[in-house]
């Protein structure tokens, strides 16, 4: 099977989250798709950001992360899912904000010679959102599980990607609805 990084999978709305959201369907073991699993994956992911990612213009051209530099970028991933999720979830840990933290300056130190690899930018990403003035507008898409920034202007968007996650839901809606109604 082929893959290619669309622009759905960055609709998370920040480069940090789009890193995240490259786990599928991370809360099930048995289905879990890890797409950094594979160097080859991981290292089209700058060319994928670069294209469609939502922070494209503030990182300049991404570059692949160096073979050495990838277990730290998995451990930031890691660690931006677990704090911000928790955070959506009104969960959140000082000790989650401490490790995410210490993935950032962690990465930061590895890769700071470069700003534009994936590692360092995403880590500069993490480091936005953390800032960010409303934490109300991170939200997890309640079709694929994924994080994204609201950023539509009534606070009102529900699912990461309408095109992808929210024609789904209304379409099983849709079905479930005419399935249970008699037919003349």
């Amino acid at each position: 099977m082929t893959f290619s990084w669309t622009p759905h999978r960055f609709s998370g709305g920040a480069l940090a989250l789009d890193v995240a959201n490259s786990v599928v369907l991370r809360a099930d073991p048995q289905r879990r798709i890890d797409r950094f699993s594979d160097a080859a994956t991981m290292d089209a992911f700058s060319s994928g950001a670069n294209r469609h990612g939502a922070e494209r213009d503030l990182f300049g051209a991404l570059e692949p992360v160096d073979e050495p530099a990838r277990p730290g970028l998995v451990r930031l991933r890691e660690a931006i899912d677990r704090h911000f999720r928790a955070e959506v979830l009104g969960r959140g840990k000082p000790a989650l904000l401490a490790d995410l933290l210490d993935a950032i300056s962690a990465t930061l130190r590895i890769s700071g010679e470069r700003p534009q690899a994936l590692d360092c930018a995403t880590a500069r990403s993490a480091l936005m959102l953390l800032s960010r003035p409303e934490p109300e507008r991170l939200k997890i898409c309640p079709n694929c599980n994924w994080l994204f920034l609201d950023r539509s202007r009534n606070r009102s968007r529900a699912w990461c990607d309408m095109a992808v996650c929210g024609n789904r839901v209304k379409a099983s809606r849709h079905y479930r609805r005419n399935r249970e109604e008699p037919q003349p």
